[in-house]
This record gives C-alpha cells, structure tokens and sequence, in this order.
C-alpha cells in the first residue's frame, strides 16, 4: 500500500470513527454532565437550549420549555447580523422573571465556542439594550446607568472584529426600535457571561435587586476543545467535540428528546448492540407519529397569530386530527400521503409537495395559487384556518405570510378580497411586517430564504409572471382532473 493509500485509509477510519453513533451519544453524555454542573451551581436560572445543537445538552426534566434560536450565521465575521426573523425576543420576559438565563450550544472542533455564543449573542445583548434606551419614554429607564457597551469573550473575538461589530449597533437598534416587535419593559440591560468545560471558577452574581446592576446571559459552551476534535477515554469511546451537530449525519433519525427519555438504555448498550435499540426507538416513534392521525380523540395543537385574532394559525401536519372543530378549516401541505380521514375532509385543502427544488417551484406554481383562494373562502365563511406543513416551521410559514399580507390590514383585521391592494402599494416591507406578526406568536417559525423568495414572487410579480396553476404532481406531472382539489371562490361549505 502507497504512502497516499494509507493516508486516505487513515482518513476514511478517522471520518467513521467521529460518526459513530456510540462515540457521539457517550461525548453528548460527557457534555450533558457538565451542563448540568452549571446548571446546578445556578439553580435558579432558567437552563434553555440553543436549537438545534443545544437540546442534546440539556434534560427536559431541568431545562426550560423555551427554545432560543441564535444561529451561528449571524455571528460569522463580515456576515454579523441582528436578524429581525430570528429576534429570540420570547426569552425576555424568562430573563426578567428570573433575572438571568443559562443558554447551551457547543462547536466543533476548532473552536472555544461557537459564533452563536461568541457574537450572535453578544450582538443580541447589546441591541436589545440600545433599542430599549430608544423607546425609553416607555420605559422609564435611566439613560445615564443604562449599559450599552458590546461584551465579547477575549482570546476569542480580535479587537478590530469587535469594533467592527460595534459600528452596526445602532443601526440595528434603529431596526429593531422601528419594527412591529414590542419589547418588554427590562429592569435591568442584558450581558453575556461565558462558561466552557475550561472555566475554572464560575463567576457569582448577586441575588438581590439593590445589588444587581445587569441581567447575566450566562453562554454554556458544553463542548470540551480538544486536539483535532477528537480523544480517546478510557472508558472505551472516542469524545467528539460538539457531537450534538449535524445530526443527520450519525443520529440514524434519533431525535434529543428519545435520547433524553431512553438514555440509560442507550448509554448501557454495547458498540455492537446500539444500531439495532436506535432503529427500534426510531421506527416505532415513526409508527406512533404515521398513527398520530388517525386518533380521533386527539387534542389539536396550534399556534394561532395573535394579531389577526387567531383567525389564521400554524402548526405541523402530525398535529392535526382526523376530528375537526366546525370553526377550523386546514391547509395540509406534505411529502406523504395524508390519512383518509383528512384527504377527503370537505374542509381540509390536501396538497403533495415535493422536497427540494421540484419543491420549491411547486409552492410557487401550484401550492399558493390553490391555497390561498381555499384560505378566503373559509375566512369569508367566518372560519378559522391552520395551515399545516411536516415541520411547522417553513412552507406553513410561507402560505400563512401570504394570506396575511393577501387579506388583513395593518391593524389585523380581515379586509376581504385584496380590498387593501392598490397598484403600487403592497411592498416588501409589508410583508416583512406581517411575518414579524407571525413570528411574535411563533418563535420557531424559521423559513427559509428560498421560501421568503417565492411569496415574494407571488406578491410581488405582475400576473403575466405567475402562469396558471398548473396543479402539479409530486412527480412534476400536472395531476389528473379527478384527483384536483380546489374550491370555487363561489362555492360555500
């Protein structure tokens, strides 16, 4: 064997060895240890993960139901960002309860911390502080003690990245000040603290009002930093530094939450024996979630948008029943094939949608021209709608975004049929608007960019740019007539 044979075999050994599925949930285990040692030494705050990462760290027996969603994008150098579709500004009111936060992430190898920690976090500290001095007349805050000052961990961000980041402050603070979000009133500015496994005293903050003078952000990186990513220990395991990312690479479909309620068997099974428990736990959770469905008894859990009155919500496509209230109509956007039941539900709107790019022009082409006609008849009808999708989170996003911005005022209330569009009126910073109304209720909403593309394509483009719905088929072909499911804008249900 050639010295370059033998170098990329070595190669291939290392790439399988970090995505081993034993190493990575013995490495989590290692972690989770740690943060809960932190957790521990302040017991009082609230522990919430960083999604997606930060949930492998954190027990949900001890961790906050909130989720946090700062991406490690927004801190990357010359991409920084306060990003208005990722304002995390649910944690605050948890953060004035408790008078402070514990926040779990962690990085792979390379890093002390990951970016999000590093800067996104600090970028969000020091904007939602600015932003709070803006509206001060409501907030009755003293300028003069008020602290504003950017906080990033030294020997990780340079000095001239901080200044750099520090130049943009205000601008994003105007941003902020100016949008339809409303803060809550602060007692306290925010600031990060960082904790990581080399920390050797963690910092103690006062207990009581008359001594506190900020509300600490305590950033838990839970990864220890180790040469080239990877240690053995002697317990029989490779460690992985930041095993919790990327898990669609080792994880065989196993999620944090069945880690966290079967670790103990995961963690007591051997090398050999692990493969064969994980595709049991995952092929019977994908059992429970194909027969979620067709539970007639099943509560119906939605994310109503509060400022339209809850008269259009989101939620995912497992979390409908088979058994709708009079009051709600839906719109059931999947991959799969949808449960009998709801397929031939007269107030049920069933689309197949294809993943990928196919995916993305048949939400342009076929999903949104039959969704939102479908959307004001049952609105007209006095109905609520939901519009569901497989992760709540995108495609429903994107139809809700475009009936929002379709049929609702600045005010939230329902205007009919486009009676507020008027040439040249309707602009991206109407839509921008109502996806803040959308996000204000449902923090997890996270579409993506392609997604925010094609409603404004749909909204923005003139008609001769849409072509008729050409009601396509997963496959790309147009559907059979008999198998279309569309609704007259005449017809009443």
């Amino acid at each position: 064997m050639g010295h370059e044979d033998g170098t990329s075999l070595a190669f291939s050994e290392l790439r399988k060895e970090s995505q081993d599925i034993y190493n990575r949930i013995h490495s989590i285990a290692e972690d989770a240890a740690f943060v809960d040692q932190v957790y521990r030494s302040y017991p009082r705050l609230p522990l919430i993960p960083n999604m997606r990462c930060g949930a492998w760290y954190t027990d949900p027996d001890t961790a906050s139901n909130e989720r946090a969603y700062f991406k490690s994008t927004d801190g990357h150098t010359g991409n920084w960002s306060f990003n208005l579709r990722r304002p995390n500004l649910h944690v605050l009111p948890l953060i004035c309860a408790h008078a402070g936060l514990l926040l779990v992430d962690s990085t792979r190898a390379g890093k002390r911390m990951p970016d999000a920690l590093s800067k996104t976090v600090p970028i969000w500290c020091a904007v939602i502080n600015r932003a709070v001095l803006k509206t001060a007349p409501n907030m009755n805050v003293d300028a003069d003690a008020w602290n504003t000052k950017l906080y990033t961990p030294p020997g990780v961000v340079s000095a001239q990245e901080h200044d750099q980041i520090e130049q943009k402050l205000d601008g994003w603070a105007n941003d902020l000040a100016a949008s339809f979000y409303v803060l809550p009133k602060l007692q306290y500015p925010l600031r990060p603290i960082w904790i990581t496994p080399s920390t050797t005293i963690f910092p103690k903050f006062p207990d009581t009002d008359a001594e506190r003078r900020f509300y600490p952000i305590i950033c838990i990186s839970a990864s220890k930093q180790v040469l080239d990513g990877m240690e053995r220990r002697v317990t029989g395991f490779a460690y992985i530094q930041g095993s919790g990312d990327d898990h669609e690479l080792w994880s065989m479909g196993l999620t944090p939450a069945q880690f966290w309620k079967n670790r103990q068997t995961l963690l007591h099974a051997s090398r050999s024996e692990l493969p064969t428990i994980v595709r049991a736990l995952t092929s019977s959770t994908n059992t429970l979630a194909t027969h979620t469905n067709l539970n007639f008894n099943a509560s119906f859990h939605f994310t109503p948008i509060h400022h339209v009155h809850g008269r259009l919500s989101v939620c995912t496509t497992h979390e409908i029943p088979s058994s709708l209230d009079e009051e709600f109509s839906v719109v059931y956007l999947t991959s799969a094939e949808a449960p009998p039941a709801l397929k031939d539900h007269p107030r049920v709107l069933y689309i197949q949608t294809p993943q990928g790019k196919k995916g993305q022009h048949h939400f342009l082409h076929s999903v949104l021209p039959q969704a939102i006609p479908f959307i004001l008849l049952h609105l007209q009808n006095t109905r609520r709608v939901c519009i569901a999708c497989e992760t709540g989170t995108d495609m429903s996003i994107g139809v809700a975004l475009t009936a929002l911005t379709k049929f609702f005022d600045d005010s939230g209330e329902f205007c009919g049929e486009y009676e507020h569009e008027r040439e040249g009126v309707l602009s991206k910073d109407d839509i921008k608007t109502r996806l803040h109304w959308i996000i204000t209720s449902c923090p997890q909403a996270n579409p993506s960019r392609t997604t925010l593309k094609r409603v404004n394509d749909f909204l923005l483009s003139p008609p001769e740019f849409l072509s008729p719905p050409k009601f396509l088929s997963p496959s790309g072909a147009p559907t059979p007539p008999h198998e279309r499911k569309t609704l007259a804008p005449e017809t009443v249900l």
